[in-house]
């Protein structure tokens, strides 16, 4: 089966695009520019020569209308757009363009070139807000609390509408924060290992962060991507949390990050207020319940398997 994989690159494109390849599918991947995209990921996964990647623009209409007609693919992943929650509140614009605006591209191709693809949409956890301590499914409200979930709260709804109106076989996975070392260091997590590497390293003194007391629930990357291939080859688009289940503090992250290391993260961490975002969400907690009941997927690895595997000497 031919697959489309757009934002291949990144951390669930990559890891995706390795599930696909193992179940024997041809996989093209798109990337803005691909004469000069990174292309580490896949390089580190060992996939690269096993995948075309193409360039598209998500928030263009032509480039998207022109890569899914020339790719005809069965499937369609759309993972790419502005990723980072903290850096929409900077560039609030390409948020919205790149994931709001690409969605609405994808879906319109489809509708107008082959209603008989399949779409799975990379929803956020970010959509509900603050939980208030009690785990989101799939019927909570949205309440973003950033431009990035602002953008992805209309993704899902635009995905929704699309599939009620035409017929698509299109769904949205709400995920909530999973983690890999494939992360980018600007993620919080990847920051809080690297720093504590370093530092056991002798390599820096100390690792600046914002506010310890948020909570989230961290899921394993490579898991993830499992259940939006399996929300594809389903009888029917449903959209579904996919989660872990168990929600901790960023300082209990923290914490047993510098173990890893044999290090008291107390020595080592210094809070600096100028790193809090403009909103933040307190509390997120997900039920995956729904998943587990229809699809038979349930998270295996939790928090603290996630990083055990990202302090792991590679």
């Amino acid at each position: 089966m031919k697959v489309l994989i757009a934002g291949i690159t990144g951390q669930d494109g990559a890891y995706l695009a390795q599930r696909l390849l193992a179940r024997g599918d041809v996989v093209i991947g798109t990337t803005r520019d691909a004469a000069t995209c990174d292309l580490s990921r896949l390089d580190r996964l060992g996939v690269t020569g096993q995948v075309r990647v193409v360039s598209m623009l998500p928030a263009d209409y032509r480039s998207v209308l022109r890569t899914i007609a020339e790719a005809k693919p069965r499937e369609i992943y759309f993972l790419a757009g502005q990723t980072s929650v903290g850096l929409s509140f900077d560039q609030p614009v390409e948020a919205i363009e790149s994931i709001a605006t690409g969605i609405l591209n994808i879906l319109e191709a489809i509708r107008f070139l082959d209603p008989s693809i399949r779409l799975f949409n990379a929803g956020s956890s970010e959509c509900f807000g603050d939980t208030g301590r009690v785990a989101a499914t799939e019927l909570t409200p949205f309440r973003p609390l950033s431009p990035y979930a602002v953008a992805k709260a209309t993704a899902h709804n635009l995905v929704a509408n699309y599939r009620i109106a035409y017929n698509l076989f299109a769904c949205t996975g709400i995920l909530f924060n999973h983690e890999s070392p494939l992360r980018p260091t600007r993620f919080v997590t990847q920051k809080i290992v690297q720093g504590a590497r370093e530092i056991a390293a002798g390599k820096r003194k100390s690792l600046s962060l914002g506010n310890l007391d948020v909570s989230r629930d961290w899921g394993w990357a490579p898991e993830y991507v499992d259940a939006m291939a399996l929300m594809l080859s389903a009888d029917v688009p449903e959209d579904f949390v996919i989660a872990t289940g168990r929600t901790v503090s960023l300082s209990y992250f923290v914490e047993k990050t510098f173990e890893q290391f044999g290090l008291d993260w107390r020595d080592f961490v210094v809070t600096d207020a100028s790193l809090k975002r403009p909103s933040d969400i307190s509390y997120g907690a997900g039920d995956p319940a729904l998943i587990a009941e229809r699809l038979g997927w349930k998270a295996q690895i939790d928090v603290d398997g996630v990083i055990a595997r990202m302090c792991k000497i590679e």
